[in-house]
């Protein structure tokens, strides 16, 4: 690979947008344009020291003003912006062929939609983007002519093992194909009795047993609320229908997702946990470069179980597939209120039980319409949220 590739990455500061910084260290042909933060700026500045982007984004107000002072203090080049609109800047700038979309949240859809529409390369490590604007987004997609490519281990596992990935991943082309699974891990609290989770607090929540997530991510996974928002993403990036995407618990998590074929045959795609796999395959796509990760040994594994999930267990991971199933807004208000609810949990405003609970709550009581602008998307998000909030504050007063 000589030609060189100008990246924009969005939440640099995260766990994705560390690895992907990790994968680039090792190849001169990707050039970082642009990293983005929210108040990590002690990270922040020790990226741009080492990699000297053209532009550095914060968006939170207080923590920009301090960084813009740090930044003085060194010899970078970089150059300071500030807000949300200057994501969507930096996502959709002319000197910008790659994005990688790796901000946790809602708050991602604005800058990942500018690089969607600006027909890049879209790296998407951000579920909640495609959740949220659903047909929109893969609709700007094709307009603009932007590559989506699903950096989540699972997507881009199901994306490996499809048979033609290079210029389409729409599913309904390739009627050869039957369905497709999404393995989970099942968290932390796979053996722990229900009767327990009421008692879980968010830092036993955070410690997944295979992978180093943020705070958010790691509670979802706790929840299995990921799965049921990576049902939904499946669903839009692979054209599918609900009843086509199948999860199972992998606690080994060395199989990262499976297609099946018509003929009964099965692909799989494996390799150890580590998202350095994934970032790569995005990075140099349609070739490969090496990532970093360990090779997998078989032999040095213990053998590999798959089991049922158990909706009881994780009735998180229900509410995602009757969200699928009803598209239009519901996909966005589960979102919006899992975000809150997580959100208050990881404040310890309310318990882990509670969870699926305020979710299942705001999706009783907002009715789904069909998300055919942003407008509606924006309005129905806020609409949850408060909604959620509201619940909340009752449930404490």
């Amino acid at each position: 690979m000589t030609a060189t590739h100008n990246i924009t990455i969005l939440g640099s500061t995260g766990s994705v947008g560390q690895n992907t910084l990790a994968v680039i260290e090792a190849h001169p042909a990707y050039n970082v344009y642009a990293l983005t933060a929210h108040r990590n700026i002690g990270l922040l500045l020790t990226q741009c020291r080492q990699h000297s982007p053209s532009f550095a984004v914060v968006t939170d107000p207080e923590s920009a003003d301090l960084f813009y002072a740090l930044l003085q203090e060194t010899d970078c080049d970089t150059e300071l912006l500030r807000g949300d609109d200057a994501l969507a800047q930096v996502a959709s700038s002319e000197q910008v062929d790659t994005v990688m979309a790796a901000i946790v949240g809602s708050v991602g859809l604005q800058p990942t939609l500018a690089a969607v529409t600006s027909g890049k390369r879209v790296l998407l490590a951000n579920k909640e983007s495609l959740v949220m604007s659903g047909d929109l987004f893969m609709a700007a997609a094709a307009e603009s002519g932007a590559v989506i490519l699903p950096i989540d281990s699972e997507h881009n596992a199901i994306y490996q093992c499809l048979p033609s990935s290079e210029n389409e991943v729409n599913l309904s082309q390739n009627n050869h194909v039957q369905k497709v699974i999404l393995t989970a891990s099942g968290g932390p609290f796979l053996g722990l009795p229900v009767a327990q989770f009421a008692d879980i607090t968010p830092e036993q929540a955070c410690k997944h047993p295979k992978w180093r997530m943020g705070r958010k991510i790691s509670v979802d996974s706790a929840t299995m609320m990921n799965k049921g928002l990576e049902v939904i993403e499946a669903c839009y990036l692979f054209a599918l229908e609900p009843a086509q995407v199948e999860v199972l618990i992998h606690p080994q998590s060395i199989v990262h997702s499976m297609v099946y074929y018509r003929d009964g045959s099965v692909l799989a795609q494996m390799a150890n946990p580590d998202m350095r796999i994934p970032i790569a395959y995005g990075l140099a796509w349609p070739q490969r470069i090496e990532s970093g990760a360990r090779l997998l040994d078989l032999t040095a594994n213990q053998p590999l179980q798959f089991l049922q999930p158990d909706l009881e267990r994780f009735p998180c991971l229900r509410l995602g597939t009757e969200a699928a199933q009803q598209q239009g807004t519901m996909p966005l208000i589960l979102n919006a209120a899992n975000e809150v609810a997580v959100a208050a949990f990881l404040e310890k405003k309310i318990g882990f039980s509670r969870i699926p609970l305020i979710i299942e709550a705001v999706m009783t009581k907002i009715p789904c319409e069909a998300a055919s602008t942003l407008a509606i998307i924006r309005d129905t998000d806020e609409i949850a949220r408060n909604l959620a909030k509201e619940l909340i504050l009752k449930d404490f007063c």
